[in-house]
């Protein structure tokens, strides 16, 4: 027993070293990508992009661990008929990184970026999609401003704050110098990356090349994105309590709520009972789609998205109050 103890403690000590020897030589941070526009959004410098000139406006907000190119189908797709915009979140892609990263600080950058773009006013109410986790942003959104919202789309999510994330002992156990190593080394094997990215979008994706590659690795590896990925596992997937999300229902604007049919993120029940929910019509569920159906089905997404935009028009626009902010 003693050899034992003797030999794990040598085993930790050289491990223990390894790491932060290596720690020390991939200290170096990527650089952001050249050309990206910024514009402030309540207290976060925002990334963001836009797409078309004319027509209503669309707003789309990601989920965990994507970003403003994670919509790069789709957006080209909606912008043949209306002005679209994405931003990235505090604590992903390329906007500053700012905690809390909690769903009420998501939610007031996003209705900052809706003022700074001149967004929710008379004849300029948009349309707001949130995929994933960014549905319990946009419910929030429309929730507090809900005379400056046209409508509501839930793409791939519930909104609903489940406690889901890593084990609380998790932790614990990746303390530094190992989870930084660790980190480091996930995100440099291209293989990690396919196998999550394949398993999450499914067959009828595009192979990510290197370019894809780095558009979901980069973020990743730019200043203060690690120190952002730990506070943000440890607090979980972000969402809303089930009663917040039930008062959509009472919210006189169209919603919608649209999944992959075999997004497997989700129990199959959840698309019928989040539209029971928010009092949305029954769910469209886009055949051998996955989680990540605006990047394996850009057409049948912006078709959802379309025919939520003309139930919008059908629906007079109410002068209901903007809500706390």
């Amino acid at each position: 027993m003693r050899r034992a103890a003797f030999g794990c403690a040598v085993l930790l000590a050289v491990v223990t070293t390894a790491s932060f020897t290596y720690n020390a030589v991939t200290a170096g941070r990527a650089a952001r990508p050249q050309g990206l526009r910024y514009i402030q959004a309540a207290d976060i410098r925002t990334r963001y992009r836009t797409w078309g000139t004319t027509g209503s406006p669309i707003v789309l907000v990601h989920g965990a661990f994507e970003q403003v190119d994670t919509w790069s189908r789709l957006a080209p797709l909606l912008a043949r008929d209306h002005r679209v915009y994405a931003l990235d979140l505090t604590g992903d892609g390329y906007s500053q990184r700012r905690g809390p990263y909690t769903v009420d600080h998501f939610t007031r950058q996003l209705l900052g970026f809706l003022n700074a773009m001149h967004l929710g006013g008379p004849g300029e109410r948009p349309l707001l999609v949130g995929h994933s986790s960014g549905a319990a942003v946009v419910a929030e959104a429309a929730l507090r401003a809900p005379g400056r919202i046209g409508s509501v789309m839930l793409l791939d999510g519930d909104a609903l704050d489940t406690g889901a994330g890593p084990p609380a002992a998790l932790e614990y156990l990746l303390i530094d110098p190992y989870r930084t190593s660790l980190l480091r080394i996930g995100l440099r094997t291209d293989w990690l990356i396919r196998s999550v990215y394949d398993a999450q979008c499914g067959p009828a994706c595009p192979r990510l090349d290197a370019a894809g590659l780095d558009q979901w690795r980069r973020p990743l590896q730019v200043p203060g994105a690690e120190g952002a990925l730990w506070s943000m596992l440890g607090q979980g997937v972000p969402g809303i309590p089930a009663s917040q999300v039930a008062r959509l229902a009472a919210l006189h604007i169209p919603k919608s709520v649209v999944f992959g049919a075999q997004d497997d993120v989700f129990s199959k029940n959840t698309p019928q009972q989040t539209a029971r929910r928010i009092g949305a019509p029954s769910p469209t569920l886009i055949p051998r789609a996955r989680h990540l159906t605006m990047i394996s089905s850009p057409h049948e997404v912006a078709a959802a998205v379309e025919a939520l935009a003309g139930a919008r028009l059908a629906v007079p626009q109410s002068g209901a109050g903007a809500g706390r902010q």
